[in-house]
């Protein structure tokens, strides 16, 4: 019996199987194994998908948070630049009306606008053309800064508007994400019913997965081609990498304490002096990439289809990592996970 779990309409890909929980968590008969090696295989992949699926609605979360905080900057400046339009063209205003003031009476321009207008203050009153000049664009200069103010309000309204939608996209994903993170509540308890045996007998399934991948791919003669020395910006990314090794994972964190897979690879190149993008995602789309044969140390390996995951190469076929909840930042084998690229921060 399956019991597929929905968000708002929503169907996930998260899916758990009770039949499977209550295969690993009832009694065997005497004599009988604990669990049949297929009925833990299937619980271990069921644990991967719900990690996955949380990792994957995590990163959507994070991209949707900093597609926001850069839209909130951008309106922020926007709101700056219309005070100081409206400050300036409030005191130009005053200047043209005694400027008005002045020509009705006859006299000359008064020096507050003289300096007002010209391109050089320190020659303003010995140029004797000036007055003339000034009192010439006087209007063509509120003119334009009247439109200037209503075109940073127009795009102010327009960059509100985009915020707000920003910010629905961000409740919704997190909406998400926090249905994900109850699923994987579940996988918790799934896991802490399963007897120490069963638990053992997961981690052997995992670790040797995990090894037959690594050795089909050293197999192939990859670390006869990657590079092995690291860039100078390199090597500090690895350095910070390494001292962050022991921390716990933590979905959407960024350190100092713990850190998700992507937050761990943009602050330790954000500490070699190269800001990178936030998600796994973004790193995948917009840093540069190279044939995973010329990878070298200091480069980041992103995993699967979605580029849900990443990882800081630290060579000799090994990566540091933010691997899932319950884990922490930890030394693996770099093709212990399927490969979808490989993407060098300081290109």
């Amino acid at each position: 019996m399956r019991r597929t779990l929905r968000a708002h309409g929503h169907r996930t890909a998260v899916t758990v199987t009770l039949a499977l929980a209550l295969a690993a968590t009832t009694p065997p008969p005497a004599g009988a194994d604990p669990a049949e090696p297929g009925t833990l295989a299937e619980v271990h992949t069921e644990l991967k998908r719900l990690y996955h699926d949380a990792e994957v609605a995590t990163n959507k979360y994070d991209a949707a948070d900093e597609k926001v905080t850069e839209q909130e900057k951008r309106v922020h400046t926007l709101r700056t630049r219309i005070e100081a339009a409206e400050t300036r063209l409030s005191r130009l205003t005053s200047l043209a009306g005694a400027a008005a003031r002045a020509q009705y009476r006859g006299d000359s321009l008064p020096a507050e606008m003289q300096f007002a207008l010209s391109d050089n203050p320190e020659h303003a009153l010995d140029n004797a053309s000036l007055t003339r000049q000034a009192q010439q664009a006087t209007q063509g200069v509120l003119t334009a800064l009247t439109a200037t103010r209503e075109d940073l309000e127009t795009r102010t309204h327009d960059a509100t508007d985009v915020l707000k939608s920003l910010r629905e996209s961000r409740r919704a994903k997190d909406t998400e994400r926090r249905a994900i993170e109850r699923h994987i509540g579940d996988a918790k308890k799934l896991e802490s019913r399963l007897e120490k045996k069963e638990i053992e007998r997961i981690a052997a399934l995992e670790k040797k997965e995990s090894d037959a991948a690594q050795a089909k791919w050293v197999g192939s003669g990859i670390l006869d081609k990657v590079g092995t020395e690291a860039t100078p910006a390199g090597k500090k990314a690895i350095e910070f990498a390494t001292r962050q090794l022991g921390k716990p994972y933590v979905w959407g964190a960024e350190g100092p304490d713990s850190y998700d897979c992507s937050g761990l690879t943009s602050q330790a190149w954000l500490y070699a002096g190269h800001p990178i993008p936030r998600t796994s995602e973004e790193q995948w789309r917009r840093l540069k990439r190279v044939p995973v044969e010329d990878m070298r140390p200091g480069d980041l390996i992103i995993y699967f289809a979605d580029a849900s995951h990443v990882a800081l190469y630290i060579g000799d076929g090994k990566i540091i990592q933010a691997p899932r909840p319950g884990r922490w930042v930890y030394v693996s084998p770099a093709a212990s996970m399927e490969i979808l690229g490989v993407v060098r921060p300081d290109a």
